[in-house]
């Protein structure tokens, strides 16, 4: 068998998503923040204040959402990737969102700086193997009830076809209990840190389900070793029409980048971005 890329013995990667962002050892943490899905030029203004505020290079936000029905909201397509567009462009951030099937990609790729595999798709293996032919990073979502080692084959697909520029992101895994709406692997984090050279960020939000714990599960990435988180947040949290329960209003995020400073700082890590922050 062919040795796999995706595990040590190379030194832990750093992938770089702008001239500017990297995300992995030794860079600040890379902390990702947006809506669950793009629903309007203002609410992706008024967040993309907020990140610059709190020092946040990066923004999330669905043109395209994966739903388990199929009446409900499924994105405003291009027009919101155009959105995103302009927001990227006008205040320098970065722009995460995610691709669903190959022919979306070449569309996506014109709008977005990191394309989002969400868990879903984890296993799409036809999407992944067309991701391998990019030199664009992407953000490997794990699977809601994938092993480490099937989350580990997917990365495989990708750098196997030549893109070496992969985040691992831990979103929770499905589990018995509903009192959450998955169960973070936290210890996943820490094998996926020693296995694997690539950087691991923890995504709180779809673990949690629920907003009032996602400031408690940040912290405990941030303790285990994640080399950043991406948290979904909206300027009207109630009035979000997808994964409302689990938004941070604006307000919220900020309290929540105040309350993780002292851990990154325990870390040996920066958590924001200074030459982002504007008034």
């Amino acid at each position: 068998m062919t040795e796999r890329k995706v595990l040590k013995p190379k030194p832990n990667a750093k992938v770089q998503i702008t001239a500017d962002i990297a995300c992995g050892e030794g860079q600040p943490l890379w902390i990702v923040a947006g809506p669950c899905a793009v629903e309007g030029a203002s609410q992706l203004e008024a967040t993309a204040q907020a990140l610059l505020q709190n020092g946040v290079s990066s923004l999330r936000g669905g043109a395209f959402k994966p739903r388990t029905s199929p009446y409900t909201f499924q994105g405003m397509g291009e027009e919101g990737l155009q959105l995103l567009d302009g927001i990227r462009q006008n205040h320098q951030i970065a722009v995460v969102t995610e691709v669903m099937a190959i022919e979306q990609i070449e569309v996506v790729s014109q709008h977005a700086d990191v394309i989002q595999v969400g868990s879903r798709n984890m296993q799409n293996f036809s999407l992944l193997k067309a991701l391998g032919e990019l030199d664009k990073p992407i953000l490997l979502k794990r699977g809601l009830a994938s092993t480490l080692d099937e989350f580990l084959w997917a990365a495989e697909y990708i750098l196997a076809g030549g893109n070496d520029k992969v985040i691992l992101c831990e979103r929770g895994i499905r589990s018995f209990d509903p009192e959450t709406r998955n169960v973070l692997d936290l210890g996943g984090v820490a094998v996926l840190k020693e296995k694997t050279h690539l950087p691991v960020i923890v995504d709180p939000s779809h673990a949690a389900g629920r907003r009032d714990i996602i400031t408690a599960l940040s912290r405990a990435a941030i303790a285990v070793g994640a080399d950043g988180l991406i948290v979904e947040i909206h300027p009207n949290p109630q009035a979000s029409v997808s994964d409302a329960a689990q938004a941070l209003s604006l307000d919220d995020f900020t309290a929540l980048m105040t309350s993780l400073d002292p851990i990154a700082q325990a870390m040996g890590r920066s958590l924001r971005q200074p030459a982002l922050v504007k008034a």
